[in-house]
């Protein structure tokens, strides 16, 4: 297939050819719109798509037709059928060759296939652009590298500042949706979530009785964007004054449903299985796929997310600003970007006391860990390190690099050995 000449390159592109190349089947799973469609049909000799009722048609009639079909094959929207999953399944027991299917879904559906597909068919996840896809500068400081433990030379000096970071967590990272034009980007976000409400949800099986109701709570829920606040503060953010609360189970069907879609990307709470640091929090970071998204929900733009602390009508339960939530959740997309292709973990930190904390805990299967802090100024200092300092001096070795992503211009490493990084600065 020839490539569109407006195709904006991902970092997945290379890692899915590598993939396709050693596997015979591989699903590409994330949110509608995010990017699936364009960069698995670079990849594919031809395309179905089971949006189309036409072909969901041809399939049931006929379910050897997959074995016709030119490959590589791409099935577009497999959860509208997902009996393909299992012809999928079939062909690559019977020997299909590597690099015969990929898979692009923007749902898991509620009856899932009858079977998993687990050690025949590979999943990846595909989150929108991250800060690097966006060409914002030239990355200059390597995930990968921080990984090795070598204490590479932190360098590199940034061109981004507190306004490019308020423009870019607004205007998100789904392809199609960067490309409109700042006046129309209200308009833009709620015809996606009126597709959202309207129509993939009741396609999940999820009746929504009371939208209003539940954009509310996906309001209370971007609010909480960044912290572990519990379901049921989400919930009585979303509701203050109402006596006639929507049921625990309503809003857990709701979380569901809207993690079936991908919508959702809570980050998990790090385990720290050997070094006994005390008891740990275990609940997840809240964060929507897309910064932008809480950002529209909350109703805010980049001039308000930097002239006020709490631009919204919510009760935000963080101890910052909501810049200073958003922009984390910008960092943490995109170094959960970062992370998928290299193949490590990533997880937060926080003690059961709240005592400490830290962002993020980069993990490789050998448990050995990169910590870091985000932080929405451009000046570090060491109050900003207190927590990176002693997670290495209860972990010794096993901590492998300590970096606080920040605002400012410049890379650097501290005296104190915390590498100082510029969102913009750092890569895969």
């Amino acid at each position: 297939m020839l490539a569109r000449m407006d195709y904006e390159p991902r970092l997945l592109d290379g890692h899915l050819s590598d993939l396709m190349s050693a596997f015979p089947a591989c699903a590409i799973d994330g949110p509608k719109a995010v990017g699936k469609t364009a960069t698995a049909s670079r990849l594919a000799a031809a395309t179905v798509r089971l949006d189309r009722p036409a072909e969901v048609a041809a399939f049931r009639q006929d379910p050897d037709r997959l074995s016709r079909l030119t490959r590589p094959l791409l099935i577009d929207e497999w959860q509208m059928y997902p009996p393909v999953w299992d012809l999928v399944r079939r062909s690559v027991d019977d020997g299909a060759g590597n690099g015969s299917f990929l898979l692009t879904g923007s749902a898991t559906p509620r009856h899932a296939p009858r079977h998993s597909g687990a050690g025949r068919i590979l999943h990846l996840r595909m989150r929108p652009f991250s800060l690097s896809e966006r060409r914002i500068d030239t990355p200059t400081v390597s995930l990968g590298e921080l990984m090795t433990g070598d204490r590479p030379p932190i360098h590199g000096q940034s061109d981004a500042d507190i306004q490019t970071y308020a423009d870019e967590i607004t205007r998100g990272g789904f392809p199609r949706l960067r490309t409109v034009p700042t006046r129309f980007r209200r308009d833009a976000w709620d015809g996606y979530l009126s597709e959202v409400f309207n129509h993939d949800l009741p396609e999940l099986g999820q009746s929504v009785r009371r939208p209003a109701t539940l954009r509310n709570w996906m309001r209370s829920y971007a609010a909480a964007t960044s912290t572990i606040a519990s379901y049921t503060d989400i919930l009585d953010n979303a509701c203050p004054n109402d006596t006639d609360k929507p049921a625990k189970a309503t809003t857990l069907a709701w979380r569901e449903a809207l993690g079936r879609m991908w919508l959702l990307d809570p980050l998990p709470a790090w385990g720290d299985p050997a070094h006994h640091l005390g008891r740990l929090a275990s609940g997840q970071k809240h964060h929507l796929a897309d910064p932008a998204l809480a950002a529209h929900l909350l109703g805010v733009t980049a001039k308000t997310l930097l002239t006020s602390t709490n631009p919204t009508s919510f009760a935000i339960p963080v101890a910052g600003t909501l810049f200073g939530a958003l922009f984390e959740s910008l960092v943490t997309q995109s170094i959960l970007v970062y992370a998928s292709i290299i193949g490590i973990a990533v997880s937060h930190l926080r003690t059961r006391n709240g005592d400490h904390e830290i962002d993020l805990i980069a993990s490789r299967d050998d448990g050995r860990i990169v910590a870091i802090e985000v932080k929405s100024s451009a000046d570090i200092d060491r109050r900003d390190t207190r927590h990176l300092v002693w997670l290495r001096e209860r972990m010794g070795e096993d901590v492998l690099d300590t970096v606080i992503v920040n605002t400012g211009p410049a890379a650097y490493r501290r005296d104190d050995g915390v590498a100082v990084v510029p969102a913009s600065l750092l890569g895969i």
